[in-house]
């Protein structure tokens, strides 16, 4: 359960979204159940922190050709010719409904050195190299210039990148928010797990009401 030290404080908030890229849609390369169906609820997390200027990130895969800069359980499949979330090709890109109109494609050469890349006055993509968002990049020290005390994480696959970013942002001192109907794979197992942490459970809906109250 929340108490003073775990609550949120939705007026330091950030919005996380993490790998929900063409690639993990239905019907795609590397299609995680759930992910197209969550995504009502997560585009209306993000056109609800957009509209507030609140700060928004989308974290996302890059996959060089030979997989040198995979996961090791992903190089063998890489090196074999599948091609998922792969530099320059469209499996890589952020699906639409979460971005504002006429949003910039990922700079991938910019983002797989590091930087952020702005997409509006609030609003950035994030490469991570590894499961965590924040493993290996500038996520950290971005959200902590901009005074963000709590995250909410929404986005694709819970046992795996969502999972792992939660207990990142936990290890991290944030505050954090799992969306239960903006996370695919997301159980009440893992709602358990969390909770069991300090981390709040909580609908899009809930979040989008605590924005509007501060």
């Amino acid at each position: 359960m929340s108490d003073s030290w775990t609550e949120p404080q939705f007026d330091r908030i950030a919005l996380l979204t993490i790998d929900v890229q063409a690639d993990t849609l239905d019907g795609q390369p590397f299609e995680i159940p759930g992910t197209s169906d969550a995504l009502p609820r997560i585009a209306a997390l993000c056109d609800a922190f957009r509209a507030r200027s609140r700060p928004l990130v989308h974290v996302l895969r890059l996959y060089r050709p030979n997989g040198s800069n995979a996961e090791l359980c992903r190089r063998g499949p890489l090196q074999a010719g599948q091609q998922f979330f792969l530099a320059g090709q469209p499996g890589r890109l952020i699906a639409p409904e979460l971005l504002p109109l006429d949003a910039a494609e990922p700079d991938d050469d910019s983002l797989l050195k590091g930087r952020l890349q702005a997409l509006g006055p609030a609003e950035w993509y994030s490469y991570k190299p590894r499961w965590g968002a924040f493993y290996g990049s500038g996520l950290e020290a971005h959200l902590q210039a901009l005074g963000i005390t709590t995250v909410v994480i929404a986005g694709c696959n819970y046992p795996n990148c969502v999972r792992a970013t939660v207990y990142e942002a936990s290890a991290r001192d944030f505050r954090v928010v799992a969306i239960t109907d903006g996370i695919s794979n997301f159980t009440e197992h893992g709602w358990a797990e969390l909770e069991s942490i300090g981390i709040n459970i909580l609908s899009a809906n809930d979040v989008i009401a605590g924005i509007d109250q501060t």
